[in-house]
């Protein structure tokens, strides 16, 4: 049972923002990256994106070994236009119910990510909603590429807590990755995993009946 909660830390993709990781994978395969699915998934991935979500790759770098991986030619734009492929929409629901919550509760974002989906996200963000970037709705914002740690290392948790001060059993974070959501717990931190199929509008912040 949830109780006590004061904080919130959110995850993005999965969470707040629609994401196909498949559609991803697909656009990678067509362009000759035959065993994308292999370098990369939700539940694990090589240290290619390793240090590409902590920020030790650049984004010529990242480009680079996608065409070198490839068994075809693959240009620089069709190595983004394929990352990018599973950056889908910001439901607005979801949006709404952040700024409910900033009402009553500390927001924070905590998500493994990259320079260049950064500005994706942002920029569908902006185009849907005309919202500038997703750092309005929330008091900090932890992205993976820019602090150096990535989930489910527990000192990117523990980065956010003492950051900002916030009791583990006081706090309350939302992911759609198990391998997360199992180094939150160890924490104290309190949890909900959203399996496949869930979201925050109908199965966590559900409209009073």
């Amino acid at each position: 049972m949830i109780t006590g909660v004061k904080h919130i830390i959110f995850d993005l993709g999965g969470v707040l923002l629609n994401i196909d990781y498949n559609l991803t994978e697909q656009a990678f395969v067509t362009a000759g990256v035959r065993n994308f699915g292999v370098l990369y998934s939700q539940l694990r991935q090589t240290d290619i994106f390793d240090r590409w979500e902590t920020g030790q790759m650049s984004r010529g770098e990242f480009i680079k070994t996608m065409q070198q991986a490839s068994d075809s030619p693959i240009t620089d734009a069709q190595v983004l236009a394929a990352w990018n492929a599973m950056l889908l929409n910001f439901p607005v629901r979801r949006l709404q119910i952040l700024q409910q919550l900033r009402n009553h509760y500390d927001l924070f974002l905590l998500s493994n990510t990259n320079e260049v989906h950064e500005e994706v996200f942002n920029q569908i963000l902006h185009r849907e909603h005309g919202i500038p970037n997703i750092g309005v709705f929330f008091d900090k914002v932890y992205l993976s590429h820019r602090v150096g740690l990535r989930k489910p290392m527990p000192e990117i948790f523990l980065r956010v807590l003492e950051d900002n001060g916030l009791v583990a059993g006081e706090t309350l974070f939302i992911d759609d990755s198990p391998q997360h959501i199992a180094t939150a717990n160890d924490l104290g931190i309190q949890t909900i995993y959203l399996k496949d199929g869930m979201t925050i509008e109908h199965d966590v912040f559900k409209p009073k009946q």
